[in-house]
């Protein structure tokens, strides 16, 4: 029996990845109940849900598993709880419900606003929330965050009282000073407050100070880890780090978090007032690149009601954020972070990869992809705009590049695809006839970034000798780039040809261009170096200011497979060990269109629509160019040059 008890011991304990712990979850308010569904078991392990208007000027709205659904708080007032029946109503194994909101004052739930929420739920390592008593002595309370707290927001709720903040970068001696979340004020000093002592990884303490610790007074607390390990497939990834920075004489700094965030609060500490600042990327937290550089970056004020507005903030980088001419020179701020999902690999491509064709409307539209996107290539059919373009959350809306030419990123076309969702995207009027003409017919395809399948990473630093991170989490086999403000410039490509590095533009026919590198010099798991990334012609490494984004896709088992064949003039079948929705073919030995065809608009026994992606030629119907089974695809000797007697070609397909 001991020794059975012993070998139970051994067992490894659940994978844990953030995409369980946090949601950024957009919905439109209906004025009637409403199930958000967000994946985070709230019912069963409790957490904290906030949730804000972004249309109107009313208060961020605070709802946590320990008080109970009815009870809500707001971070801009200083107001005790409140009890609302019919604003968020329960919470769910999958996320929460919602009412008609009427009694709430429409603060969750208004039919048309738009909402924001994001939910935090409880776990070792990342958060937790705790509700207790005061006795107005000095004490210590009791937590389950497994790690010491980088964070504590402690908030009275019998009656009016600011909410008290305790960071571990708020100064020096952070255990005798405070911040104050509903308050714009800089740091202040106190004994009474923490007791100066500092938090541990199994209580925190208080002092006398009513705001945290009257005697028969309640309160709940938020507690948020920092750089604590505990996720991710070895269980030591850190998903949330509480830190600080200074930005230079310049308005600017560089903040390493070892991951690529997205959410993040900010306050100034010192030196002023100021609010507190939240971005994140599922309203738009784009990289940096293109003036100015507070484009696409949403932001709201946790001390605020003001409704959500552009504002110079964070930009994500594959490994933390920078700061752009934000706030004051020389000035410290404190941060809390939450790194970029999903962690976990996918196992089938559905959860990463999906096409849709459609018909345009000429009016406002929801595209679903069943998950959330981070990328979306789209064309039309018929080439009523002659162009294919590229659209993705971490150049932020409304950039666009597009696969055919050599410009530059796009930012006029506001009314074609308006917003990236938890489910896919939204399209506009689209009065340019891009995505959404009335009548036009469309193919979208729309991809997620995910471990091992697709990664994106838009730098300013791209140019010889110096390396760039990505979180791909394997070697890349196929990498596609662009300068987003060159608009003479090829676009810029690598795939890996055995052991050797060739280099292909998305936007020409030309033939791939051998500069004699191995692959592995250049390509490495969390790295690539832009001297292997050339355009077909052997040029194309550009300078420090050029801002450029980055494409990078690798095999992935029974989802997506890159690599080479070898033509023969008839059939040649190119197994996958998947069934293929999405075929990319691409002759590399000579000049070769970019053929694309997928499962929605068909891949069967007969005919199989393709389009090229570096044409403007409308989409051809009449070729049997390609078949698939439940684990390969034969190329069919055509007219489309995708399998000529010894031609050799690079491909992608995708499960």
């Amino acid at each position: 029996m001991l020794a059975r008890k012993a070998l139970a011991g051994t067992a490894a304990a659940p994978k844990v990845y953030v995409e369980s712990v946090f949601s950024s979850y957009l919905y439109t308010g209906s004025g009637a109940t409403k199930t958000i569904t967000n994946d985070i078991d709230l019912s069963g392990e409790g957490g904290l849900v906030w949730i804000k208007d972004r249309n109107i000027g009313n208060h961020h709205n605070l709802v946590d598993t320990a008080r109970g659904a009815t009870k809500d708080l707001y971070t801009s007032l200083t107001s005790a709880e409140g009890t609302t029946t019919d604003g968020l109503t329960a919470f769910t194994s999958t996320g929460f419900t919602l009412g008609a909101d009427a009694g709430g004052g429409d603060r969750v739930n208004k039919s048309g606003d738009n909402y924001v929420s994001w939910t935090f739920r409880k776990a070792e390592k990342f958060f937790d929330v705790v509700t207790y008593t005061g006795n107005g002595s000095n004490r210590t309370i009791s937590h389950n965050l497994g790690s010491v707290p980088g964070c504590i927001i402690v908030k009275r709720t019998d009656t009016t009282g600011d909410w008290q903040v305790f960071h571990r970068s708020n100064t020096a001696a952070p255990e005798t000073d405070y911040l104050v979340l509903n308050s714009t004020a800089a740091t202040a000093d106190s004994d009474t407050r923490w007791n100066d002592t500092l938090p541990t990884s199994t209580v925190f303490s208080l002092g006398t100070e009513a705001t945290v610790n009257a005697n028969g007074g309640t309160y709940v607390a938020y507690l948020f880890a920092h750089d604590a390990g505990g996720f991710g497939d070895a269980g030591t990834d850190n998903v949330i780090s509480c830190g600080s920075f200074t930005t230079d004489g310049s308005n600017n700094a560089t903040v390493s978090l070892g991951y690529e965030p997205q959410w993040i609060m900010i306050k100034r500490i010192s030196g002023g007032t100021g609010n507190w600042d939240i971005f994140d990327s599922m309203r738009g937290m784009p990289a940096t690149g293109l003036s100015p550089a507070y484009t696409g970056l949403q932001n709201l004020f946790a001390n605020l009601s003001n409704a959500e507005g552009e504002n110079n903030g964070p930009h994500p980088t594959a490994t933390g954020f920078d700061v752009t001419s934000y706030g004051a020179t020389n000035t410290p701020y404190i941060y809390i972070a939450i790194r970029r999902g999903p962690m976990k690999t996918p196992e089938a491509g559905t959860e990463v990869f999906t096409p849709v064709a459609r018909t345009g409307t000429g009016a406002t539209a929801s595209i679903s992809a069943g998950f959330a996107p981070d990328a979306i290539i789209e064309t039309s059919r018929t080439k009523v705009d002659a162009n294919t373009w590229v659209f993705d959350k971490l150049r932020g809306i409304p950039n666009g590049l597009r696969t055919n030419t050599t410009g530059a990123d796009v930012t006029i076309y506001t009314d074609a695809v308006t917003a990236f969702t938890n489910d896919g995207v939204t399209v506009g009027a689209d009065s340019n006839a891009i995505v959404n003409a009335n009548t036009y017919t469309y193919i979208n395809w729309m991809f997620r970034r995910a471990p091992g399948f697709f990664d994106v990473v838009a730098t300013d630093v791209f140019n010889t000798g110096t390396n760039v991170n990505h979180n791909l989490g394997v070697t890349p086999e196929l990498v596609i780039a662009k300068a987003r403000n060159n608009s003479g410039g090829n676009w810029m490509g690598a795939f890996k040809d055995g052991t050797s590095v060739k280099n292909i533009s998305l936007n020409v026919t030309t033939a791939a261009y051998d500069p004699s590198l191995t692959w592995s010099d250049y390509f490495t798991s969390t790295t690539f170096n832009p001297t292997g990334i050339k355009n077909a012609a052997g040029g194309g490494v550009y300078g420090t200011s050029s801002p450029t984004v980055i494409y990078l896709f690798a095999s992935l088992s029974g989802v997506s497979k890159v690599g080479t064949y070898t033509g023969n003039g008839s059939s040649v079948t190119v197994t996958t060990n998947f069934q293929p929705r999405f075929i990319l073919v691409k002759r590399t030995d000579s000049t070769g269109d970019w053929i694309v065809s997928d499962s929605a608009r068909g891949l069967v026994a007969g005919n199989d629509p393709y389009l090229e992606l570096n044409t403007t030629d409308a989409e051809v119907t009449n070729e049997d160019w390609v078949d698939i089974t439940s684990t390969s695809f034969t190329v069919n000797q055509t007219t489309n040059n995708a399998n000529v007697n010894t031609g050799t070609y690079i491909y992608l397909a995708i499960a």
